[in-house]
C-alpha cells in the first residue's frame, strides 16, 4: 500500500441511527450537565470527526504500522506524521468534547463521545492510544486527586499539552497486580521516592508532548501485602515547577520498547523508576492504600475503550470487505453453474460471501448498539444523580454489568471478524496491499490488555452477578423480559422473540449454577465456565439490542416508499436482527448445556499427560 492512502471507512447513516433513533440523543442533550447540546451539533461533530479521520489519521495508519516506533537518544521517536496529527487533533477540539467544562472541555454526553472514539480508533488505533491514555489518566486525577493536583496536572492532560499513562504491570507479576514490587518511600516534604520497573506501558515514552504524567501503582514502605497495600502515585517524566511549568527530568528511564504483532505505531515501553534513586512522585489524593479503587476508575473506562477499539476496527474491516466484494469479479453466478460461458460476477453475488458479509454487518451493528446502550445508561446516570437516586443507581448498575461484556465480546469478536473479512478477500486479504491484514494484527491485543478476557469473565461471574445483591443482573434480565412481553407475536420478529426468551432462560439457569458450584467442592467449575457464561450473556445482550433496532427499523420502513433510500437502510437493520437471532442466539442454549455437563477435564488432567515431549 502506498504511503498516505486512507483506507478507513464508516457508515455515518448507521452512526446516526444508533445516536438519534435507537438511543435518542434528545433524551439527554440540552438537559442538566449536557445543556447546550442538541442533535444538529452532535451530527456536525460526527461529520467533522469522520473528515479528520479520513484526511489526517487514516493516511497515517499504514505508515505507523510499517515504521513503528524507534528508540533514539534514549527516547521514543513516533512514526512520521504522528506529532503533527496530535497537534491537529487537539486544535480541532475532538478529544476535549466530553472533558468536563471545568477543565476546558465541552462536557458532551458519553453517547456522542463513544462514536467519536470509534471513528478515531478505527482510522488509526495505534495513534489513538496516546490521547486515549492521556484522557484516562487525567480523569483519575480529576476524580481522585486534591484540588492542587487537579489544577497542576489534569487540565494540561485533558487538553493535550501533556500526555499520561497507567503503570500497573511488572515483569514477575503480569495480571497478578497484588504481587507488585515497586516501592514508594515517603519523604519529609510529603513526596515519595519511587523505585521499580513497569512493563507493557502503552505510550510510556513518545515525542508528541513536552511531558508525560505516569500513574504508578506502588507499595509504600511497610504497607501490607496484596492489592490492599497498593497506592497510586503521580510520577511525571519531567518534574513540574510550582508555577506549573516543566522542570528538570525525573528519574524515569526508558529501558526498551516492545516489537509487537500489531499496533506498531503505539510505543509499548519498559520503564525503570528510580534507577539513580532520584525518582519522585505525589500520592494521588491524601490517603495511602487507595491505589486499586483509584486505578479501577481508569481501568473501567479503559475496558470500555477497548471494546470500542474492537468495534471500530471490525467495522472498517467489514466496510472494506464489502467494497471489495462489490468490485471483485470472479466465477459465474450460482444460478448459472451449469453454463461454462456464463459471465463472471462480483463475488458479492456468491452465497457464502453474502453470508460472511451479513455476519460481519450484523455483529458489528450489534456491538455498536451494545456500546451505545452502555453509554446511554451512563448519560442517564449523570442526568439523574442527586435527583432520583433509585433510577440513577439502576443506570450505574447497568454500566457496571455491561462493561465486561463490551470489553471481552467486543475484543474477541473483533479479531474473529477481521479474520472473516480477510476470508472475503480471499488471497488478496492476506496481502499488505489491503488493510484487513493489519486490522487483524492490531485487533489481537484487544483481548489481552486492560485485563485479559478471562479476567473480564471472572469479574462478571465473581463480582457483577452478585453486585448490589444481584439487583443489576436481575434488572438487565427484567429489561429483556419486558421487551419479550411487549413484542411477543410480532409479525416480523415473532420467532426471533421466542428464541430470545429461550436464551434468556438459559442464561439465568447458568447464573444459578454458579451459585451452587461456588458453595461446593465443584468451585473449580466457576473459572472453567466463566468464559462460556460471558459469551452466552454477550450473545443474549447483542441479540436483545439488535432485535430492538430491528423492531424500530421495521416500523420506520413501513412509512417509506419503495424508492426512498432510507428504506434499504432500514431493511438492512431488519436483516441484521434476523440473521443474528437465527444464527447466533440459538448458540446460547448450547453454551449452557455444555456448561451444565460439569466437565472438569482441564483440572483433572496431569501436567505430564499434556505431552510426552
Amino acid at each position: 500500500m502506498a504511503a498516505g492512502i486512507n483506507r478507513y471507512k464508516a457508515d455515518l447513516r448507521e452512526l446516526f441511527f444508533v445516536l438519534f433513533e435507537q438511543f435518542p440523543f434528545s433524551e439527554v442533550a440540552g438537559k442538566g450537565p449536557f445543556d447546550g447540546w442538541d442533535d444538529e451539533t452532535a451530527k456536525a461533530i460526527i461529520k467533522e470527526s469522520y473528515r479528520f479521520a479520513t484526511e489526517v489519521l487514516g493516511p497515517l495508519n499504514a505508515v505507523g504500522d510499517r515504521e513503528g516506533c524507534k528508540v533514539v537518544d534514549g527516547g521514543v521517536k513516533t512514526p512520521t506524521g504522528f506529532k503533527d496529527a496530535w497537534k491537529q487533533l487537539y486544535e480541532a477540539g475532538l478529544k476535549q468534547i466530553a472533558v468536563p467544562r471545568e477543565f476546558g472541555g465541552q462536557g458532551a454526553p458519553t453517547s456522542l463521545y463513544v462514536l467519536i472514539e470509534e471513528i478515531t480508533c478505527g482510522s488509526n488505533t495505534a495513534f489513538n492510544m496516546y490521547p486515549g491514555l492521556a484522557w484516562g489518566a487525567a480523569e483519575v486525577i480529576a476524580e481522585c486527586a486534591t484540588e492542587a493536583q487537579k489544577k497542576k496536572f489534569a487540565e494540561k492532560m485533558f487538553n493535550g499539552v501533556w500526555a499520561g499513562t497507567m503503570c500497573l504491570t511488572e515483569p514477575h507479576a503480569g495480571s497478578d497486580v497484588g504481587s507488585a514490587a515497586t516501592r514508594a518511600f515517603k519523604q519529609p516534604d510529603g513526596t515519595y521516592k519511587i523505585k521499580g520497573t513497569k512493563i507493557y506501558i502503552s505510550g510510556g515514552d513518545q515525542d508528541l508532548t513536552e511531558n508525560i504524567v505516569h500513574l504508578v501503582l506502588a507499595r509504600v514502605e511497610g504497607a501490607p501485602a496484596g492489592t490492599k497495600g497498593l497506592s497510586l502515585f503521580i510520577v511525571p517524566k519531567h518534574r513540574v515547577n510550582a508555577d506549573g511549568s516543566v522542570g528538570p527530568r525525573n528519574d524515569v528511564a526508558l529501558a526498551s520498547i516492545e516489537h509487537k504483532m500489531g499496533i506498531n505505531g503505539s510505543a509499548t515501553c519498559v520503564l525503570n523508576f528510580g534507577e539513580n534513586d532520584d525518582c519522585f512522585g505525589e500520592l494521588v489524593g491524601t490517603v495511602e492504600h487507595q491505589g486499586m479503587p483509584q486505578m479501577f476508575r481508569m481501568m473501567n473506562g479503559a475496558r470500555i475503550a477497548v471494546g470500542i477499539q474492537g468495534l471500530a476496527v471490525a467495522s472498517s474491516a467489514y466496510l472494506n470487505a464489502l467494497d471489495y466484494a462489490k468490485d471483485r469479479k470472479q466465477g459465474a453466478s450460482f444460478k448459472n453453474w451449469k453454463d461454462p460461458n456464463a459471465p463472471r460476477v462480483a463475488i458479492i453475488e456468491h452465497p457464502d460471501v453474502r453470508r460472511m458479509l451479513l455476519e460481519l454487518k450484523a455483529t458489528v451493528e450489534g456491538l455498536r448498539a451494545l456500546v451505545m446502550k452502555l453509554a446511554n445508561h451512563r448519560d442517564h446516570y449523570h442526568l439523574l444523580a442527586g435527583k432520583d437516586d433509585d433510577k440513577a443507581a439502576y443506570h450505574l448498575g447497568q454500566v457496571d454489568l455491561l462493561t465486561p461484556l463490551v470489553k471481552a465480546y467486543g475484543s474477541d469478536e473483533a479479531y474473529r471478524l477481521c479474520g472473516t473479512a480477510i476470508q472475503v478477500y480471499g488471497g488478496a486479504g492476506f496481502l499488505k496491499d489491503w488493510p484487513v491484514e493489519q486490522y487483524a494484527r492490531d485487533a489481537k491485543i484487544f483481548s489481552i490488555y486492560e485485563g485479559t478476557n478471562h479476567i473480564q469473565a471472572m469479574d462478571l461471574v465473581g463480582r457483577k452477578l452478585g453486585q448490589n445483591g444481584g439487583a443489576n443482573f436481575q434488572a438487565f434480565m427484567g429489561d429483556v423480559a419486558a421487551f419479550i412481553e411487549k413484542h411477543k407475536g410480532h409479525p416480523v420478529f415473532g420467532k426471533e422473540i421466542e428464541l430470545l426468551g429461550s436464551a434468556s432462560e438459559a442464561v439465568v439457569t447458568l447464573a444459578m449454577g454458579f451459585m451452587g458450584w461456588s458453595q461446593t467442592e465443584k468451585v473449580g467449575l466457576v473459572p472453567l465456565t466463566a468464559n462460556r457464561f460471558l459469551l452466552a450473556m454477550s450473545q443474549l445482550a447483542v441479540a436483545f439490542v439488535l432485535l430492538d433496532a430491528g423492531v424500530l427499523a421495521d416500523k420506520k420502513r413501513g412509512a417509506l416508499s419503495a424508492t426512498d433510500p432510507d428504506r434499504a437502510f432500514y431493511e438492512g437493520k431488519v436483516h441484521s436482527a434476523h440473521w443474528y437471532a437465527r444464527n447466533v442466539l440459538p448458540q446460547v442454549e448450547n453454551h449452557v448445556k455444555i456448561a451444565m455437563i460439569e466437565d472438569e477435564t482441564p483440572t483433572t488432567i496431569s501436567d505430564a499427560a499434556f505431552a510426552s515431549a
